[in-house]
C-alpha cells in the first residue's frame, strides 16, 4: 500500500471540484510531500481546516503521511479564536459586505484597487483577517491568516462571517464610507452642510473623524435597520453556541 486516506468533513467538500466530492480522497504517502499539500493540492484552503486527526492524534499541516494513514479533515472550529478583537481586510468583489460590517462597527478595510501581493501585505502589517472567496489568494504562503467567504448574497455572507468570528457589534459607530470612527455632532456644527429637508426632519447626527461624511437616520434607515436586527439575531444564535 502506498496511498494514505484522507475523510473531509462535509463542510469542506464544496472546495474539491465538481464530480469529486466524495468523503474519502486518497493520496501519495510515503513522499516528502506534507500532509498540508495534500489537503491543498485535491482543493480544501488550509484557511478553512480546523483540527486533522490520525489515530485518534491531533497532527499539524507539516506532518508527513505514512502509508496506510487515514486522516480526519475537520472544519474550523466556529467561532473561530483569533489572539485580537477581530479586524478584516476585504478583496476587491466584497464592498458590499465591507459596507454592511462597517454598518455594524466592525473595523473593516477595503480597497477597490488593490492587487493581491498589496492585499496580503496590509493584512500583515495590520494583523487583520483577509476576506476573499479567491481561494488561490488564501494559498499564498505570507499570508498570517485568511478566511473564504461563503455565499453569494449580501446576506449570506454576513452571517457567514458572523457566525465564524463572532466579531463584537457596535452600529451606527463607523463610516460605511471610509471605515473611520463617527463621533455624535450637534445640528448646528453640520447645518451648512445638510440640505433644508434635512435640517427640518432630523435632530442627530454623526460625523466621521476620518473623512469627514456626516450622518443621521434617513430615507434608508428603515432597510439598515433591519440588516442590523438581522445581524443581532445571527449573533446571538453563535453567542448560544458557541
Amino acid at each position: 500500500m502506498t496511498t494514505a486516506r484522507l475523510r473531509i468533513a462535509p463542510e469542506l467538500r464544496m472546495f474539491l471540484p465538481a464530480g469529486r466530492r466524495h468523503e474519502w480522497q486518497d493520496v501519495t504517502a510515503g513522499t516528502t510531500s506534507t500532509l498540508g499539500h495534500h489537503v491543498e493540492s485535491i482543493g480544501v484552503p488550509l484557511t478553512e481546516v480546523g483540527p486533522m486527526v490520525v489515530a485518534g492524534r491531533g497532527v499539524p499541516p507539516s506532518y508527513q503521511l505514512v502509508p496506510g494513514d487515514v486522516v480526519d479533515v475537520h472544519p474550523v472550529p466556529r467561532p473561530q479564536q483569533l489572539p485580537h478583537e477581530p479586524r478584516f481586510l476585504l478583496d476587491v468583489h466584497l464592498g458590499t459586505l465591507a459596507r454592511r460590517l462597517r454598518l455594524l462597527g466592525i473595523d473593516t478595510a477595503y480597497h477597490n484597487d488593490m492587487d493581491d501581493p498589496a492585499l496580503v501585505v496590509q493584512a500583515n502589517e495590520e494583523r487583520r483577517v483577509l476576506l476573499t472567496q479567491d481561494r488561490g489568494l488564501l494559498r499564498r504562503r505570507a499570508l498570517w491568516l485568511g478566511a473564504y467567504v461563503r455565499g453569494s448574497a449580501p446576506d449570506d455572507q454576513l452571517r457567514d462571517l458572523l457566525e465564524r468570528f463572532a466579531p463584537p457589534l457596535r452600529p451606527w459607530t463607523r463610516c460605511t464610507a471610509c471605515n473611520g470612527v463617527l463621533a455624535p455632532v450637534t445640528k448646528d456644527e453640520v447645518e451648512p452642510v445638510l440640505e433644508a429637508g434635512t435640517r427640518r426632519n432630523y435632530d442627530a447626527y454623526g460625523r466621521c473623524a476620518s473623512c469627514g461624511q456626516v450622518y443621521w437616520h434617513g430615507a434608508h434607515s428603515g432597510h439598515l435597520e433591519e440588516i442590523v436586527r438581522s445581524a443581532r439575531t445571527w449573533a446571538g444564535t453563535t453567542a448560544r453556541t458557541g
